[in-house]
């Protein structure tokens, strides 16, 4: 055991460390067959090209897509909460930024999403 005074934030503290040796190498088992290729990730639905008129919803940081609100069709004035975003253990409600149709939603509740990325497109 090693003692050492450390000072942190004008705190000093007194630590015992203790030093463990490196265990003898264990031999290598002999290699498995490949296991099976996992199934491809389920895409998530292609968004409708945004027209001229639309607006998009982008996601303002990145997080987790916990619910939709709102669905395909249905008619949103602005403010109206289009979905949950998680980001940093709080859920975000993201609103419709103009009174219109969802076309098209570009995530699935369970999606992680990067800030910027194309989440609703209103009509």
């Amino acid at each position: 055991m090693k003692k050492f005074n450390i000072t942190v934030n004008g705190n000093a503290y007194e630590v015992e460390i203790e030093e463990v040796k490196a265990a003898a190498p264990v031999a290598a088992a002999a290699p498995k067959a490949a296991p099976a290729a996992a199934p491809a990730p389920k895409a998530a639905p292609a968004a409708a090209a945004p027209a001229a008129g639309d607006n998009t919803v982008t996601a303002p940081m990145p997080g987790k897509i916990v619910k939709l609100v709102a669905s395909v069709g249905q008619a949103v004035n602005a403010g109206d909460v289009l979905l949950i975003l998680e980001a940093m253990k709080m859920q975000n409600e993201i609103t419709a930024p103009a009174a219109g149709t969802v076309k098209s939603f570009a995530v699935n509740a369970g999606d992680s999403v990067k800030p910027g990325q194309t989440m609703v497109v209103i009509g």
